[in-house]
C-alpha cells in the first residue's frame, strides 16, 4: 500500500493489519447504508454524516498505517467520532427503526476504534472501548436487553479487545527482550575484543618483564614482582568478564587487528593471506602456502594472522626447548584452511580448562574467539608428548565486487 515505509514500532505489523480490517468494515458500512438509507427519516443528513465516516476512515487508515497517528490524541478523537456517529442514529431514524436495527454506521465499523485503543493502550483499554460502543448502541435503542444470547455483539467485542490488546502487549515485551539481548551481545563482543587485545599486548609484555626481571636480579626483581602482580590481577579480571559472558549468552567474538597486510587490493578490500602468513616465518616457524595469491577479506586476514601469531607464541613458551611450528595454508575455494602444528610436549588433559579458570585466555579468546568471530571452526588435537595441532576453517569474507561497485556508483 505504501512501499518503502520503515516501521520501527514493535506493534507496527498489527497496526497495518488492522487497517485492512478497516477497509473491509468500511465496505460493509457503505453497503448497509445504501440498503437502509431510504428507510431513514433524514436520508440526506445521513449521507452527509456518512461523508464524515468516510473521512475518518481515510484519515485514521493512512495515519495508523504510516505511524504518525499512533498516539492518544488520534485514538481518543477516533473514539469520539465513532460514538457521536452512533448516537446520531437517534436523529436520522425513528425509534422503531433504531430498536430493530444496529446503528447506521454499523457495529462492525465502530469496532475499529476498539482495535486502535487496544493496540495503543493494551487489553483493558480495548475492553473499556468495547463497553463504550455497546453502551452507545443501548442508548440508541432506548432499552437494555439482559439476554446476552440475543445480544452477543458486545461479548464478542470485549473478547476481541482483550485478544488484540494482549497481542500488542506481547509484541512490545518481545521487542524489549530482543533489544536487551542485542545490547548484551554487543557488550559481550566488545569485552571479547578488548580481552584479546589485552592478551596480545599488555599481558604478554607483563609476563616478559616478570620473567626476565627475575633473571636479571637486583633492582629489577622488584619490577618483576610488580609486573607479575599486575599480570595476575588483569588475568583475574578477564576471567571474571568471561564468566559474565557465559552466564548471559554463548561466548561472542569480534574485533580487528593491528596487522599490516601485504599484497592487498584497496578497491576490493582483499588481502593476500599467503603473503600475510609468510611474514610470520622464522627459524622455528615453517610456512607452506600456495604459490598463487589467496585473496581474503581484510578482517579475515587480520584475525587469522593474529590467531596464528598467538599459536606460535604459545609453542615458543609452552612446547619446550627446540619446538618448531609448521603452518599450512590451503585454498578450498569458498573457504580457507590454516593448519598449525608443533613437535613439542603437547597439552595435558584438563590444562586448557584450568588455564581458563586462572584467567589465561590465550586459547579461548585470542585463538578460538577470533575464529568463531569470523563464523569459522577451530579444532585442536593434542596429547602429552605428541605435540599440538590446530586447524581453522573460515570463509573468505570477500565483499561482492559487483555489489561493491554499484554501491560506489550510487
Amino acid at each position: 500500500m505504501f512501499p518503502g515505509i520503515v516501521d520501527a514500532d514493535p506493534v507496527g505489523p498489527l497496526w497495518r493489519g488492522a487497517q485492512l480490517f478497516r477497509m473491509v468494515s468500511y465496505c460493509y458500512a457503505l453497503g448497509f447504508h445504501i440498503a437502509i438509507n431510504s428507510d431513514l427519516l433524514r436520508s440526506g443528513i445521513a449521507w452527509a454524516l456518512f461523508v464524515v465516516l468516510t473521512a475518518t476512515t481515510v484519515a485514521c487508515g493512512v495515519g495508523y498505517y504510516r505511524g504518525f497517528a499512533r498516539n492518544r490524541y488520534w485514538v481518543a478523537g477516533e473514539i469520539t467520532v465513532v460514538v457521536a456517529l452512533m448516537l446520531s442514529t437517534m436523529w436520522v431514524a425513528d425509534d422503531q427503526w433504531a430498536l430493530g436495527n444496529q446503528t447506521w454506521p454499523t457495529t462492525l465499523w465502530a469496532t475499529n476504534s476498539m482495535i486502535s485503543a487496544a493496540l495503543l493502550w493494551g487489553p483493558w483499554s480495548g475492553i473499556e472501548t468495547a463497553l463504550v460502543i455497546g453502551a452507545s448502541s443501548t442508548i440508541v435503542k432506548g432499552t437494555f436487553d439482559p439476554n446476552l444470547g440475543r445480544n452477543a455483539t458486545v461479548i464478542v467485542m470485549v473478547a476481541a479487545g482483550l485478544a488484540v490488546g494482549i497481542a500488542g502487549a506481547t509484541a512490545r515485551r518481545l521487542h524489549e527482550t530482543l533489544t536487551e539481548a542485542e545490547r548484551r551481545a554487543a557488550a559481550a563482543e566488545e569485552r571479547e575484543r578488548l580481552a584479546r587485545h589485552v592478551h596480545d599486548g599488555v599481558l604478554q609484555t607483563l609476563a616478559y618483564i616478570a620473567k626476565h626481571g627475575r633473571e636479571i636480579g637486583g633492582p629489577s626483581t622488584r619490577l618483576a614482582e610488580m609486573a607479575g602482580e599486575q599480570e595476575r590481577a588483569l588475568r583475574k579480571m578477564l576471567a571474571d568478564m568471561s564468566d559474565i559472558d557465559d552466564a548471559d549468552m554463548n561466548e561472542a567474538g569480534g574485533g580487528g587487528s593491528d596487522m599490516t597486510p601485504a599484497a592487498d587490493d584497496e578497491d576490493s578490500g582483499t588481502v593476500d593471506l599467503a603473503a600475510a602468513l609468510r611474514g610470520l616465518a622464522a627459524d622455528d616457524v615453517s610456512v607452506s602456502a600456495p604459490g598463487t595469491p589467496v585473496p581474503v577479506g581484510r578482517a579475515v586476514a587480520g584475525e587469522l594472522r593474529a590467531a596464528l601469531a598467538n599459536a606460535i607464541a604459545n609453542t615458543r613458551t609452552h612446547a619446550g626447548p627446540g619446538a618448531r611450528s609448521y603452518v599450512l595454508l590451503e585454498d578450498l575455494g569458498d573457504e580457507v584452511v590454516v593448519s598449525v602444528r608443533d613437535d613439542g610436549v603437547g597439552i595435558a588433559p584438563g590444562r586448557l580448562e584450568q588455564a581458563r579458570r586462572d584467567g589465561r585466555m590465550g586459547v579461548s579468546k585470542s585463538i578460538v574467539g577470533r575464529i568463531e568471530a569470523l563464523g569459522g571452526r577451530a579444532t585442536l588435537e593434542s596429547a602429552p608428548g605428541e605435540g599440538t595441532e590446530w586447524e581453522w576453517t573460515v570463509g573468505r569474507g570477500i565483499p561482492d565486487r559487483e555489489t561493491a561497485g554499484k554501491t560506489r556508483e550510487r
